[in-house]
């Protein structure tokens, strides 16, 4: 291939300047990725939702669209891939369709110095005569380029309207990674495979790996790839400190042979001889010692290259394929073997990243909800909490908690949002309804001062956000500019057993109204509708009170009960939940949540589409 056109400039380029001044666009986008595993991934689906407005506002033909957006999505993720890999910066991803029906797509990041690098890692003559690393980019686009300015580097493609045809033996879809794996190498249709299809496996492969969150499945994906296609056998080194591995240290995570029988001895080969990769951060191929004795007579002779996995600047890992009874692999199969490791890379660092970031989660939402609910005495209770995120955080919680002189509170809340911020608000408003409970106050002054805590939270974090952007040299920010997002819905109220049941004081503040059920099957609500809290100053909040007789129940839910879907329609419709509720007249608390939650859970079809809550106390 020619070497990479070039272009360099001085000056910082303007947002809109485009790095290949083409045709007018017809549509365009932009995005900013953080410079991890994920934003290839990212890029592709961004680009996947772009073709599919498109195509919905006509703007792309329809008997040539999917197959341009299939190209586009593989070459924005190749190039997105390459920046990750060899900057590890933020990357800024342009795209557009021009009035020609071609697309182009920009990709730039923050290392304008450097050239463009081999998969390696490492500036290469190679690299900036032969571009590899870039080769999809290549075979897909009709002219591409790296743009040079002085604070950045942008690479770009041009795809041609309508896409380039594809080869006819490759398979239009990935099924498995066996069928998307090519023939044997040492087969005629092998060596074909090499020369036209070598590109599109790269391709989907990215999907498929790129598609797990579990490192070990994406190692075990990695020898279904190789075995027996690429190589004779394979195997994985992980090096990062909390992955869990055999013996002391040294053996490899997943160990493949063409011959089931020889992969456990070829394991304890292995385990005396882990890579020793070379300083520095180079992908290889290096040479590796060959285990013959664990290969038996005909595999006594052979080739082996240790493969070192990176991604975002760090060692992940390494793989190592061996070739029986040959002196060297052909070089189409270790430049594919070396394509196909940083797919491996990025999707090991991927997983380890989702693992983090759950686990970070997990440990969020046990922090932000009571370890226990509590037991009141004449009153059973049920709850049925269901984060759609299982590793949360959930933007939906609550609590039941004894408040002194025999008295028990509890709470049903929806937090605007989920993640980091919601589990901010749950954070201030838990721990706060606790103290003004035991310390006293009563249901609606407790709302009352949740709800300027909330105001006043907001507006010191507003605050801070704007020290922040004038200390970064940003237009300050006005008072009142931005939005508030600290909302929270709430359905809060007082237990007080006595001798003929219990009296129950109760608010909800923005949050869907609670049922009470009688014995005989009537259904009323148990509160009236008032503000959200965190949204007006010096709201005043007012209370009910309901008493509970025997056999009584109140049903307390939040809006991922009310609001499950099931087309255009919602649980709530014409009163549904009360209908619901209805039926339920002479069960338990336990029966009731459980009724309620299979009726949310059937309407919709398929799991609930928001996080589920809904609590239920009976009265003895």
């Amino acid at each position: 291939m020619a070497a990479i056109p070039t272009q360099r400039e001085t000056g910082s380029r303007a947002c809109d300047a485009p790095a290949y001044p083409g045709a007018g666009p017809r549509a365009r986008g932009r995005a900013t990725l953080p410079g991890s595993p994920l934003a290839p991934g990212s890029a592709r689906a961004l680009l996947r939702a772009a073709f599919t407005e498109w195509a919905d506002q006509g703007l792309t033909e329809p008997a040539t669209s999917a197959r341009l957006a299939e190209d586009a999505m593989a070459v924005a993720g190749e190039l997105v891939t390459n920046a990750v890999l060899h900057a590890g910066t933020e990357v800024v991803v342009d795209w557009r369709l021009e009035e020609t029906g071609a697309f182009v797509v920009e990709v730039e990041d923050q290392h304008p110095a450097r050239a463009p690098r081999d998969p390696g890692g490492e500036p290469s003559q190679e690299a900036s005569e032969h571009g590899r690393g870039l080769r999809l980019v290549a075979a897909l686009a009709e002219s591409w380029g790296v743009t040079y300015r002085t604070d950045a580097k942008t690479v770009w493609a041009r795809l041609p309207a309508g896409g380039r045809p594809r080869p006819s033996a490759v398979a239009p879809a990935l099924e498995t990674a066996e069928a998307l794996a090519p023939r044997p190498y040492g087969t005629a249709d092998g060596r074909d495979w090499l020369g036209r299809g070598a590109l599109s496996f790269l391709a989907e492969a990215s999907d498929l790996l790129a598609g797990q969150l579990d490192e070990s499945l994406v190692t075990a994906l990695t020898g279904q790839l190789v075995v027996p296609r690429l190589a004779d056998w394979c195997a994985v080194w992980l090096e990062d400190e909390a992955t869990v591995r055999g013996g002391d240290g040294n053996a490899p995570a997943r160990v493949w042979h063409a011959a089931e029988d020889r992969a456990e001895e070829l394991a304890r080969a292995l385990e005396k001889e882990p890579p020793c990769p070379r300083e520095g951060l180079r992908s290889g191929p290096e040479p590796y010692p060959w285990p013959g004795d664990a290969l038996g007579p005909r595999g006594a002779r052979g080739t082996a290259f240790a493969y070192r996995l990176i991604a975002g600047g760090r060692p992940l890992g390494t793989l190592v394929i061996g070739r029986c009874g040959a002196e060297r692999f052909p070089d189409e199969v270790t430049g594919l073997v070396e394509d196909l490791g940083r797919r491996v890379a990025l999707a090991i660092g991927a997983a380890r990243q989702y693992a983090r970031q759950a686990t970070i989660s997990a440990v969020l939402q046990r922090g932000l909800l009571p370890g226990a609910v509590a037991e009141i005495p004449g009153v059973s209770s049920a709850l049925v909490y269901e984060p759609r995120d299982q590793g949360g955080p959930s933007g939906d919680f609550y609590d039941l908690f004894p408040a002194g002189d025999g008295r028990w509170c509890f709470a049903v809340g929806d937090v605007q949002g989920k993640g980091p911020e919601a589990a901010v608000v749950i954070g201030l408003a838990r721990p706060w309804l606790r103290l003004l409970a035991r310390e006293g106050y009563r249901v609606a002054d407790v709302l009352d001062r949740l709800n300027q805590l909330l105001l006043d939270d907001a507006t010191e974090a507003a605050d801070a956000a704007a020290r922040a952007l004038v200390a970064a040299g940003a237009r300050p920010v006005a008072a009142g500019d931005g939005p508030q997002t600290r909302f929270l819905s709430l359905l809060y109220g007082e237990l007080t057993p006595h001798d003929g049941g219990v009296r129950c004081t109760l608010a909800s503040a923005g949050h869907p109204l609670p049922l009470l059920l009688r014995p005989d099957g009537e259904v009323r609500t148990a509160a009236r509708p008032q503000t959200l809290l965190g949204v007006v100053e010096d709201e005043t909040y007012t209370s009910e009170t309901v008493e509970l007789g025997p056999g009584d129940s109140l049903l307390c839910v939040t809006d991922g009960v009310t609001e499950r879907r099931s087309g255009s329609r919602q649980f709530d419709d014409g009163d549904g939940l009360a209908r619901a509720l209805s039926g339920c007249a002479g069960l338990s608390a336990e029966l009731i949540a459980e009724r309620i939650r299979r009726l949310v859970h059937e309407f919709g079809g398929g799991l609930p589409e928001d996080d589920l809550a809904l609590l239920v106390l009976q009265a003895g």
